[in-house]
């Protein structure tokens, strides 16, 4: 099937479950005359609504979510039947996640991802809802595990639109087939105690649907050491388990003591984390034993606490400057950073959870800095700063967390954000050299050419420009604060509302600093279209009111139509720098101070910006600029 529609490998699980959908509605050897469905649901499927596996597909956009230019679908790609509703599973190609609508037009001849019709051609298809009559959802017979809904609701005008739902990961090769199986003889147990004995067993039904692949792959992330290795991805969460405890072994990140008289030792904390990759499929499961750094006295347990991380305008020109010259950039991960600093003050902690000591022994004593500590990245970013230096690095004078190094006439820049650094330069033969140094003293994943970093997707043109783009960080912002089903606008600001602070002693109950925060954090990153309309709203943090709220719910909506909007460096045949400044006059009707804003551009994309209003009030708009 994969190979027919010209698939990769990462969707073998949508195809498995659509293989599965399908032979349970065709006719088996071992049943005469019958499909398995008809035994179970003693009724004939209809088989009308199938279509071919990995076919492209058109899914409906609603009026109401679509300005007025946009197109009226978006391309995908068939991957199969939702269980729980009349409804088709399509992979969108530009956002990357799976869907569901019931609004989708086929093209049964067509396969992969290229030779995808233009706007205006999707403009011109037919879109007919699915219809699914005479094949109504059947009711499961074992446990949910996922987040799908129970029960369908037909009813729904919403049902209608498409949907973005989570990614079926692949699972390991390992250790899918009997972790899988076993599950599977689980729900046979079940079933067999739960029914009665007329109803069919397993052998006369596939059971391998949407849940079974989520009982393997849990998408949900356990809060407690308990829960991770008695839930149903144990198996998983153990490994990482004993990794990140093998890791600190060989380290020698604990020992054994005593704890000293008027010592108090500090609690622990296991950390699980499913790492994603750009696509939102799942990269790896990390587990992480943290400290309760909370519980530590100043003077006692720790003095000096900040570190740096690397710029966001310089991650920026460091991009348009590999776009520019054609370098490649390449991403590492360091494997658990923090325990490669050694620690400077004497700190207790309580035996962690899936460790055993000898009786004699009632506490660890940290000897290298672990996650939690309020130290801790400030010593790991001492050590790596001392490490790079001595392979002949220096530290900008711009940005701390960039080194740069040269040898005859090349240059090779390191970026370190934490425990991620991105390596780039002139001369592939030293930035080999420079992974390998590194490599020989941390052990470090590398993930080859950098494709999503600190939350930023960098997405390759064709034309060989790259786009920074935040798109997922929009759709989990727009969840978390209920707008993602909101009407897009086309501005971010309602030039006609004339906003002042409130005088009322009472305040809007919403999140609003929540809210502008999430947002800020965009603005700084790669949403330089929004930094005016956030430095407005933030103005009212004090005491927010419902007008107040309406500005940041706007900003969201124009979001909501602008998700795939970021920052798009494009080759030139030379580095052209430019800053541009500008200012109203008197435009804040509570005090009349002007706002000052500005943008600079390399390679004809924004790599630094700011929007800030003034300190005070200027008498002329000359005195403004």
């Amino acid at each position: 099937m994969l190979h027919h529609a010209k698939l990769d490998k990462c969707f073998w699980a949508e195809a498995a479950m659509t293989a599965v959908y399908v032979k349970n509605r065709l006719p088996s050897p071992k049943i005469p005359h019958k499909t398995p469905f008809e035994i179970v649901y003693n009724s004939k499927p209809s088989v009308k609504h199938m279509r071919v596996f990995g076919c492209q597909a058109y899914i409906l956009t609603p009026k109401e979510k679509r300005l007025k230019w946009d197109p009226k679908a978006r391309a995908g790609l068939f991957l199969g039947y939702e269980e729980v509703s009349k409804a088709y599973r399509v992979y969108d190609i530009e956002a990357r996640q799976v869907m569901i609508s019931r609004d989708v037009n086929f093209d049964e001849w067509a396969f992969g991802m290229s030779m995808m019709i233009s706007d205006d051609d999707i403009d011109g298809l037919d879109f007919e809802s699915i219809d699914l009559d005479d094949e109504e959802p059947r009711p499961r017979h074992f446990k949910q595990t996922g987040k799908r809904n129970a029960q369908p609701n037909h009813d729904n005008d919403d049902a209608s639109m498409p949907r973005a739902v989570r990614q079926r990961p692949g699972l390991e090769e390992s250790s899918a087939p009997d972790d899988l199986s076993s599950r599977r003889a689980n729900e046979d147990e079940e079933r067999k105690s739960e029914e009665q004995h007329d109803t069919p067993t397993s052998s006369a039904f596939w059971h391998a649907s949407a849940n079974a692949v989520e009982a393997a792959v849990d998408f949900s992330e356990p809060s407690t050491f308990e829960e991770a290795v008695s839930g149903p991805d144990q198996v998983h969460w153990r490994k990482a388990i004993d990794a990140e405890l093998d890791s600190m072994k060989l380290r020698g990140v604990f020992r054994a003591a005593k704890l000293p008289n008027g010592q108090s030792a500090i609690g622990t904390k296991w950390v699980f984390k499913i790492k994603r990759k750009a696509d939102g499929s799942i990269e790896k499961y990390k587990a992480r034993l943290v400290a309760k750094g909370f519980r530590q006295k100043y003077g006692i347990d720790y003095t000096e606490t900040f570190s740096p991380v690397v710029k966001y305008v310089t991650l920026r020109m460091v991009i348009a400057i590999t776009k520019h010259f054609g370098w490649t950039l390449d991403q590492l991960d360091v494997v658990t950073a923090f325990v490669y600093g050694v620690m400077k003050e004497q700190v207790f902690c309580v035996i962690p959870e899936g460790v055993e000591l000898d009786s004699t022994f009632d506490c660890l004593e940290l000897v290298k800095a672990i996650y939690g500590l309020k130290q801790a990245s400030r010593v790991w970013n001492e050590t790596f700063d001392e490490f790079v230096c001595s392979i002949g690095f220096q530290v900008s004078g711009f940005d701390p967390c960039l080194y740069i190094k040269t040898s005859d006439g090349h240059c090779v820049f390191i970026l370190v954000y934490v425990d991620d650094v991105l390596v780039t330069g002139s001369s592939p033969k030293l930035i080999a050299q420079t992974k390998n140094d590194l490599k020989t003293r941390f052990e470090m994943t590398d993930s080859g050419k950098c494709a999503f970093v600190f939350g930023i997707e960098l997405l390759d043109g064709e034309d060989g420009s790259v786009t920074m783009c935040q798109r997922r960080y929009v759709d989990d912002v727009l969840k978390r604060f209920g707008m993602d089903e909101c009407k897009a606008v086309a501005s971010p600001v309602d030039v006609s509302s004339r906003l002042v602070p409130s005088n009322s002693a009472s305040k809007v109950d919403v999140p609003f600093r929540e809210a502008v925060g999430a947002l800020m954090h965009l603005t700084t990153a790669t949403r330089p279209d929004i930094a005016y309309a956030v430095s407005f709203v933030s103005r009212f943090m004090e005491k927010p009111q419902e007008e107040h709220w309406v500005a940041v719910k706007r900003i969201f909506r124009y979001l909501q139509g602008t998700k795939m909007h970021g920052i798009c460096y494009k080759p030139s045949a030379k580095i052209d720098f430019r800053g541009y400044s500008d200012a109203d006059w008197a435009g804040d009707l509570a005090d009349r101070k002007s706002t000052s804003g500005y943008v600079f551009m390399l390679l004809g994309a924004p790599v630094s910006w700011g929007s800030k209003k003034q300190p005070s009030v200027s008498l002329s708009t000359s005195e403004a600029e």
